[in-house]
């Protein structure tokens, strides 16, 4: 982030996100079934490189054919392999709203969102303390942005209702040990208020997985690894808007 402030100011950043107009992030979400969130990523820390062949404009177009609702881009470069450059091709490519994924912590990253073609950022409960998530919050709704507000415990999930998150993200991978636990949307799904968005994330492996997340109240999910190792993620789609 701070490489890219060196080259382009945060007032030729607000410039740039000017010209772009919102999606409705949230609204995607709320349709009748499940809504899928299908998620473009290099690699991930934890499963290491999913695909040598990586353009996410042709997976994104192969995500709106399947159905998905929304689009999550991976941005973090360390860690998944990502690049602000891949929301441009993304953006060009669909037009279903679009997230970007990675670890927000910087108003310029926000904005940065918006003049790159996001809908929406993700924020992070555990990398934020209260009160920069809700500066954050704040700061996203100013610029027309969404906000996928993620959390992992109960601690958690009260900080971002009383933060006041409109759609909130169960992960259900903990991110010390990568150990995946199902069980917890059908834990903190009765402590969010039940006009929120909930998104399960994390090991939806398959329709039966999905089924299970929508029986617990979620909303829409979020799949990445069983779309990017998929040879015809369109279907796949398919099967899990249909659980």
């Amino acid at each position: 982030m701070e490489e890219r402030r060196q080259v382009t100011s945060l007032a030729e950043v607000e410039r740039l996100a000017s010209r772009y107009e919102p999606r409705d992030f949230a609204g995607a979400l709320r349709g009748a079934g499940l809504a899928v969130i299908a998620e473009v990523k290099q690699r991930t820390p934890s499963m290491g490189v999913l695909t040598t062949d990586y353009r996410p404009a042709r997976l994104a177009e192969s995500y709106e054919r399947g159905g998905a609702a929304a689009i999550s881009v991976l941005t973090h470069r360390a860690g998944f392999g990502g690049s602000v450059d891949h929301l441009d091709a993304v953006r060009e490519a669909t037009s279903l709203p679009i997230l970007r994924k990675d670890f927000i912590t910087d108003a310029y990253q926000v904005v940065e969102a918006r003049a790159h073609g996001a809908d929406a950022v993700l924020l992070i409960v555990a990398a934020l303390t209260p009160h920069s998530l809700v500066a954050l919050l704040n700061l996203a709704k100013d610029h027309g942005l969404a906000a996928l507000v993620e959390v992992h415990d109960e601690d958690e999930t009260r900080v971002a209702v009383d933060a006041g998150a409109q759609v909130i993200g169960v992960n259900h991978r903990d991110l010390r040990t990568f150990a995946v636990d199902l069980a917890l949307t059908e834990r903190l799904r009765p402590l969010i208020p039940r006009e929120r968005v909930v998104v399960a994330e994390s090991g939806i492996k398959g329709r039966a997985e999905a089924r299970r997340m929508r029986e617990a109240g979620a909303d829409a999910i979020l799949a990445g690894e069983v779309l990017m190792r998929a040879t015809d993620p369109a279907a796949v789609i398919g099967e899990l808007r249909g659980a």
